[in-house]
């Protein structure tokens, strides 16, 4: 893909892409096993496996979880009222779309208490192992401590597009708004009204500015990272797209990465250069 071609001009030391269709592989660019941290990226590998924790029976998604009247829902859905990086509760449960990192060690916590399982081991077993996630690995906190690759977290993206370790109902309902109309914060792009995000997953809707693209289906779903990384899944249009580098998230980053997005999507609807 030409769109990902200008990535080398990017201010960056290393950077690594893939772009995903239905049909499959679309493109790359750069070394797809080099290893990135991941920062906040890592919520979308642990909301997965806290799905299928539900999927098996080992939680429900109304499981008390975090403040009182808080559930595992609350959590993936930044809305349970806890503090950023901290257990400190600032707002009332589903009154505030507060994202919180430090609500995805509570959701660990409670898959283990669940399970018996130390949630590390557990991403592993429920996701790393069947989808062949070889390189990654939660080694810190479960809202930011994990490391992957290009390769690694193109399955990942497949396995949105086309859901096998989960039901597709659950799978679109990670996908779907949660608690509906709540006003909150997305790091780095301000305040949006209302403030959309599903299971674990930041939903697009019509945030503005953001990190992707203008022509993004409101359905766009997926997370970016302070490390410098991305992952979206746009389910109209069955793609998406893992883009990785080793410079902090920064100025560089706005508008870089919307019209990054844009040139992909120019190309994938026929209409780019």
């Amino acid at each position: 893909m030409r769109s990902l071609e200008t990535l080398s001009d990017w201010p960056v030391d290393n950077v690594s892409a893939a772009v995903l269709t239905a049909e499959g592989t679309a493109g790359t660019f750069g070394d797809l096993a080099r290893v990135y941290e991941l920062a906040s990226v890592t919520k979308l590998l642990v909301a997965q496996a806290v799905l299928v924790a539900v999927e098996e029976g080992a939680i429900d998604l109304r499981t008390p979880a975090g403040p009182p009247g808080a559930t595992v829902a609350h959590l993936l859905a930044h809305a349970s009222g806890l503090a950023f990086d901290s257990r400190q509760v600032v707002a009332g449960v589903a009154e505030q779309r507060i994202y919180s990192s430090a609500g995805f060690e509570v959701l660990a916590e409670a898959v283990e208490a669940e399970t018996g399982i130390a949630f590390a081991h557990y991403l592993r077993e429920a996701v790393c192992d069947p989808l062949g996630l070889t390189a990654t690995e939660l080694y810190g906190p479960a809202g930011h401590g994990a490391r992957s690759t290009v390769a690694d977290l193109s399955r990942f993206a497949a396995e949105r597009l086309a859901p096998r370790l989960i039901s597709i109902g659950l799978s679109a309902e990670s996908a779907s708004v949660q608690f509906p109309g709540l006003d909150g914060f997305v790091p780095g792009y301000g305040k949006h009204r209302p403030n959309d995000w599903g299971l674990g997953f930041e939903i697009r809707g019509t945030k503005s500015p953001h990190w992707t693209a203008p022509a993004h289906s409101p359905r766009t779903h997926g997370h970016f990272g302070q490390a410098g990384t991305f992952l979206w899944v746009d389910p109209d249009r069955r793609a998406a797209a893992v883009v990785l580098t080793d410079r902090p998230f920064g100025p560089w980053a706005k508008p870089l990465w919307s019209e990054f997005n844009q040139e992909i999507l120019d190309e994938l609807d026929g209409s780019g250069g």
